[in-house]
């Protein structure tokens, strides 16, 4: 690995971020906006994201600043305006939670079905820790890493976040994880996400991994996957963090186990591609056996544009990552600020899509992670109706709640304003095909989660 200086992380949160040097740059009007908005969102962002990924230059129409620090628009004009009154008015922390919490509430704080469906039982007991949605793969939030080194404004996992201990997902038993897995060997996948598990300490982390590698292993796991901004973020982490070696070594012994290890790296923007700092990080873990794939939502204000999309997929197959899936901003949060018309996503991935040889084309998109699976955008069409063509728009699922819905065509009416998946009409009768099974799972979910506690 070619020398790199160590670099001290450093992180900012709403309490000190005026502290910031760059801050000097900002008008009081814009402080204030910040901290209206990051009293109901959170904010926190550390000294490499501020040093060598934000164009102080014209911060006002930087990517990484807009991706980093709360933007006014990020909340409506009421919300805005509700928490902004309760700061010229009290100085009460418990009064300022009480408004926030109730702006948040309004904001979906769980969408697709997250706490309804997709949080397991084992044994009487609610594994909030664990999403099962998928047949093949489990999501295991560890408490340990339920932060991040900094946040993403558009992030859908907010609620983490806010300490709003009802709107979590955490779990800290590796006994009752392990359990689990023993018990569905249909899961071949175990994605640790977050927040960030890759701000855990070695020791914490790799406490999780050890059942697995043992000889006594009895899961049927065959891919860790690990979900983190990370590398986009502190790819430090990975080459001069005190355990960064501890992790390499972990690493290389996962795959050495047989077991594949894919990074689901987090990229929403070519500029966090061009510090030799992550260019490094990417090279010391390739070298350890793992796959980087790389997804982002299109958002707007930060990414929505064919051009930029096509570069940073370039630069990621040049640094040997696997360009995998364009997110639609899920309807939670700030979505009103990032999102993007489906119709308008999808001509920003075939624009893009166009634009780059095959090793870029593994990309997916663009998809919507709702209820009932993973819905791919595929574009308008025209279909014979009753004599007439008829415009509409087709879609399929990458990934179901049952998999016989996978990779099934089906249509919508075309709607050039739609932004999410609950805004479309079926094309044909009066539902799409899933939802009378989707509608069945929800009250044989309900009725197993009474049985269990009465």
């Amino acid at each position: 690995m070619e020398v790199i200086s160590e670099i001290t992380y450093k992180a900012y949160s709403l309490h000190n971020f005026r502290n910031i040097p760059e801050m000097s740059l900002l008008s009081e009007e814009e402080l204030f906006d910040i901290e209206v908005v990051g009293n109901v969102l959170p904010f926190k962002v550390n000294n490499y994201v501020i040093d060598e990924l934000i164009r102080w230059d014209n911060y006002r129409n930087d990517a990484m600043f807009r991706l980093t620090f709360p933007q006014k628009e990020m909340l409506s004009e009421a919300h805005f305006n509700q928490m902004a009154e309760a700061l010229r008015r009290t100085n009460d922390k418990q009064e300022l939670k009480a408004v926030a919490n109730e702006i948040r509430l309004q904001l979906n704080p769980h969408p697709a079905g997250q706490m309804e469906l997709n949080v397991p039982m084992l044994d009487n007991i609610k594994l909030t820790g664990i999403q099962h949605k998928y047949k093949q793969t489990v999501l295991f939030f560890p408490s340990s890493g339920q932060t991040c080194h900094s946040y993403c404004t558009f992030c859908f996992r907010w609620p983490q976040f806010v300490g709003m201990d009802e709107l979590k997902f955490a779990m800290r038993e590796t006994e009752l994880l392990i359990q689990y897995l023993e018990e569905h060997q249909e899961a071949t996948d175990l994605l640790f996400t977050g927040g960030d598990p890759m701000v855990m300490s070695y020791k914490v982390f790799s406490s999780f991994i050890e059942p697995i590698l043992a000889d006594t292993n009895r899961t049927n796991i065959q891919t860790i996957r690990i979900g983190t901004k990370s590398l986009a973020y502190w790819p430090y982490k990975f080459l001069t963090d005190k355990d960064a070696d501890l992790f390499i070594d972990l690493f290389e012994r996962i795959v050495k186990k047989g077991i594949n290890l894919a990074f689901m790296a987090h990229f929403n923007h070519p500029q966090e591609l061009d510090t030799e700092a992550v260019k490094l990080a990417t090279q010391r873990l390739r070298n350890a056996g793992a796959q980087i794939r790389t997804q982002s939502p299109i958002l707007n204000n930060i990414n929505a544009d064919a051009d930029v999309w096509a570069e940073m997929w370039r630069k990621q197959v040049n640094m040997n990552m696997i360009p995998y899936y364009m997110f639609v901003a899920r309807d939670t949060g700030a979505q009103t600020y990032f999102e993007v018309p489906l119709v308008q996503a999808w001509e920003t991935f075939q624009k893009a899509y166009q634009q780059v040889s095959g090793v870029c084309r593994t990309v997916r998109g663009p998809s919507m992670s709702c209820t009932p699976g993973k819905v791919q955008v595929l574009g308008p069409t025209e279909i014979p109706v009753n004599g007439k063509m008829e415009k509409v728009l087709a879609l399929r699922m990458i990934q179901g709640r049952n998999p016989d819905w996978v990779a099934r065509p089906f249509f919508a009416r075309y709607d050039d304003k739609a932004v999410w998946m609950n805004q479309l009409q079926p094309a044909f009768g009066d539902s799409f095909f899933f939802e009378d099974e989707l509608e069945q799972m929800y009250y044989e979910k309900v009725s197993d989660h009474a049985n269990n506690f009465e």
